[in-house]
C-alpha cells in the first residue's frame, strides 16, 4: 500500500479484527476479572492484554510491513526506532478501562493507521453494543451495527450507514465531556461558550458522537495519549469535522519523543469560533 487511500479489503480486515477484539473483551467483562495498576496508576485488566495480543498478531498478519504501536507495547518501543516509522498502526486495545471496571459499557477498541504523521483511517467499536464506526481519507465515515446476539446479523452482511458531522452547527451547541477525566480548564472553556448542553461519555465514543452529528464540540485539556485520539480523529475528519490543537493545527502523530497529546478540540463544524472560547 503506497497511497493514502486505504484499500477496502484492508479496511474490512481491520474491522473484522476490531470485532474479534471486542468479543474477547466481552468474554472477560462477564467474569469477575481482576484489576492491577500500571506505573502511572492507571488500571489494567486481562481484557486489555487479551485484546492487545489479538490485535498485534492480526495487524502483523494483515500488513507485515507496517509496525504496530499499542498502548500495551509502547514502553517496549524505543523512541529512536518508532520515529523512523513513516507508517504505523496506532492501537488502544481497550480505551476507557476505568469505564470497563465501572461496568458502565462506555469503553471501546481503537485502531488507526498513521501515514506521514496523519491519521488516515480509523476504526472504533463499542463491545457492549456492537456499534462500530470507521472512516478513511477520501472514503467517508460510517456506522455499522454488528451485534453479538445469537440471532444478530452476519457481520459480513452488516450494512454501513454514512455519517456526517453537524455543519453548520446549531445555535444551541452540544458539548462532549469526559465521564472520568473532568478538568477545570475544560469546564472553564465550556462556561465561556455559554448556553451549551453537556453530554458526558467515556472513551473515544465522544469522537463518534461528533462524527454522527449528535455532539458539536469535544474540548480536552486533561492528559491523553496518541492512541486515545488517532482513530477518533480519522473518523471525525472523514465525516467533515476537525481535531486541532490550541494553535489551530490538526493533531499529528509519532512526531515527538513523547506520545502524550497536548490540549485539543474536536469540532463538527470547522467554522465554529473556537478561538473566542480559548481566552
Amino acid at each position: 500500500m503506497t497511497s493514502d487511500i486505504v484499500p477496502v479489503e484492508l479496511r474490512e480486515g481491520v474491522i473484522a479484527l476490531a470485532r474479534q477484539a471486542a468479543e474477547e473483551i466481552l468474554t472477560i467483562y462477564r467474569t469477575d476479572f481482576a484489576v492491577t495498576r500500571k506505573d502511572d496508576d492507571s488500571p489494567l485488566t486481562s481484557a486489555d492484554l487479551a485484546a492487545h495480543a489479538l490485535l498485534l498478531a492480526g495487524l502483523q498478519r494483515l500488513t507485515p510491513d507496517i509496525p504496530v504501536l499499542s498502548e500495551e507495547s509502547s514502553p517496549e518501543v524505543a523512541t529512536r526506532l518508532r520515529r523512523h516509522w513513516t507508517r504505523l498502526w496506532l492501537v488502544d486495545p481497550l480505551d476507557g478501562t476505568r469505564e470497563f471496571v465501572k461496568r458502565n459499557g462506555e469503553f471501546t477498541v481503537n485502531i488507526a493507521l498513521i501515514a506521514g504523521a496523519v491519521a488516515i483511517f480509523g476504526v472504533i467499536v463499542q463491545p457492549t453494543t456492537g456499534s462500530l464506526w470507521h472512516g478513511a481519507r477520501g472514503c467517508g465515515a460510517f456506522r455499522r451495527e454488528l451485534g453479538y446476539a445469537e440471532d444478530a446479523q452476519d457481520p459480513a452482511q452488516a450494512m454501513d450507514t454514512p455519517i456526517i458531522c453537524r455543519s453548520p452547527a446549531p445555535t444551541a451547541l452540544r458539548v462532549a465531556v469526559s465521564r472520568s477525566h473532568a478538568d477545570t480548564r475544560s469546564a472553564a472553556l465550556i462556561a465561556r461558550m455559554g448556553g451549551v448542553a453537556a453530554a458526558p461519555e467515556g472513551s473515544s465514543l465522544k469522537f463518534c458522537r461528533i462524527a454522527q452529528g449528535q455532539v458539536d464540540v469535544y474540548p480536552r485539556f486533561g492528559p491523553t495519549c496518541e492512541w486515545d485520539t488517532a482513530a477518533g480523529q480519522a473518523i471525525v475528519e472523514a465525516a467533515g469535522g476537525i481535531v486541532i490543537n490550541s494553535e489551530g493545527d490538526r493533531l499529528r502523530y509519532n512526531q515527538r519523543d513523547t506520545l502524550r497529546n497536548g490540549d485539543f478540540l474536536a469540532l463538527g463544524d470547522p467554522d465554529l469560533p473556537w478561538q473566542d472560547w480559548m481566552h
